[in-house]
């Protein structure tokens, strides 16, 4: 090992700050799931908006995290990663005292979006603070360890908080992480940017999440009433088109 390229104890440290984000990024995909029957309960959701509750997260992360990747090496990853930080913490408060299935989905939306900063801008900050291979490829074992901690914690921790408190309280939790994130990131991680990132295609990054969005509601809707009644529909005729497109079929017929 080179000296020259030896991470010192600031870089280990930031590596712990930087598992914080990515332990909750995983685990808002499964700490949820055990709070679906106080939370059915208390918003009265239909079968339709519960999924879109549950599944709307992990959409909009996937759809969102090249994007992201991009943004960040054009604005600095530590910025963006504190930016949807930020976000992510006021989503999760929103979330928690949600007053109708509406308003959660779209607070579930947001935080897919902030989540989507989460991966791309930790993994970049850890390739620029390991320079050793070695010590570079122990650190992307962490942070990779991180996502499957986070999994792996979020369902009996969502059980645990819901033995004692309300479901909002499965959010919270993200809040106090977030907030330690944006105390700590600036003195311990290093920014950087890329002096050659091109400019983010933001419309085709909209346009192809929308597409995603538009046949996943056609399936969803289709899963509530079946074919034949969203055939009777005539607002729903545009997510049938893009369903059928993306099937491969010729058309669907009218009613």
């Amino acid at each position: 090992m080179r000296i020259g390229l030896s991470a010192g104890r600031r870089e280990w440290i930031g590596l712990a700050v930087i598992a914080l984000p990515c332990l909750l990024y995983s685990m808002d995909l499964t700490v949820l799931n055990l709070a679906v029957p106080s939370l059915t309960a208390d918003l009265k959701p239909s079968s339709t908006q519960l999924l879109w509750i549950i599944d709307i997260y992990g959409f909009l992360v996937a759809g969102s995290l090249i994007t992201m990747g991009t943004l960040g090496d054009r604005i600095g990853r530590r910025r963006l990663l504190l930016i949807g930080a930020a976000a992510f913490g006021v989503a999760s408060a929103l979330a928690a005292f949600s007053t109708s299935a509406e308003m959660l989905i779209a607070t579930r939306a947001v935080l897919g979006l902030a989540g989507a900063t989460l991966a791309p801008s930790t993994l970049s900050l850890i390739r620029n603070m390991f320079l050793d291979p070695r010590q570079r490829a122990v650190a992307i074992g962490v942070w990779i360890s991180s996502y499957s901690a986070g999994a792996v914690i979020g369902p009996p921790l969502g059980g645990f908080l819901l033995e004692y408190f309300w479901w909002g309280s499965v959010f919270l939790v993200s809040v106090p992480m977030m907030v330690l994130l944006l105390v700590l990131g600036p003195m311990l991680l290093p920014e950087f940017r890329d002096p050659k990132a091109g400019r983010p295609d933001l419309l085709s990054a909209l346009l192809s999440v929308a597409a995603v969005l538009g046949v996943i509601y056609g399936l969803k809707q289709i899963a509530a009433h079946g074919v034949g009644g969203c055939r009777r529909s005539p607002s729903e005729r545009g997510w049938r088109s893009a369903l059928c497109s993306s099937a491969g079929s010729k058309s669907w017929p009218t009613p």
